[in-house]
């Protein structure tokens, strides 16, 4: 298994200098909460973006890893905005692979409790998990990646009933 970060809200942190929220270099936020567990599992740094930053040069470069990659499963760390449309296409260029997008509303810095439990929820499935597909995990909820959506009124992610 192997986490690829790609920034988002989940990673933002306050910088002082400027006071505003920024996405870091670093995979920092990830490494604390996986520090608690009894697993070890890798960690990439890919991109470090906010989402609404992401492009289709991101959507391809993480999915040459993935697929140039001996892993089987995966969990993505990426911003919520756009989410469903990096989820979207992985799903359309990769078939053989288990993964699973997670993120935050809220960055680690400020509250860790959703982080540390959407990404705690994500390895678990993503560990659990045999048949290969795109997966988004946010906020108590798993799903496919085309029956998961975020609510933007309501700001929560909800599963789309049939």
């Amino acid at each position: 298994m192997l986490i690829l970060n790609t920034g988002g809200t989940f990673n933002k942190r306050y910088n002082p200098v400027n006071g505003e929220l920024e996405v870091p270099y670093d995979n920092l936020a990830v490494e604390k909460i996986l520090a608690t567990f009894s697993s070890k599992v890798e960690v990439a740094g890919v991109i470090y973006k906010d989402s609404l930053d992401m492009d289709a040069q991101d959507r391809k470069m993480m999915a040459q890893i993935i697929s140039a990659s001996h892993e089987r499963s995966f969990v993505i760390v990426h911003g919520t905005d756009t989410m469903h449309q990096s989820a979207a296409f992985l799903a359309e260029v990769l078939e053989d692979k288990v993964l699973v997008l997670t993120g935050a509303m809220v960055p680690f810095e400020i509250d860790p409790v959703e982080a540390t439990a959407n990404l705690a929820m994500a390895l678990g499935f993503a560990k659990a998990q045999n048949t290969p597909g795109v997966y988004i995990c946010m906020q108590g909820s798993v799903a496919k990646h085309d029956r998961i959506v975020k609510n933007r009124i309501l700001g929560k992610f909800e599963i789309v009933e049939d």
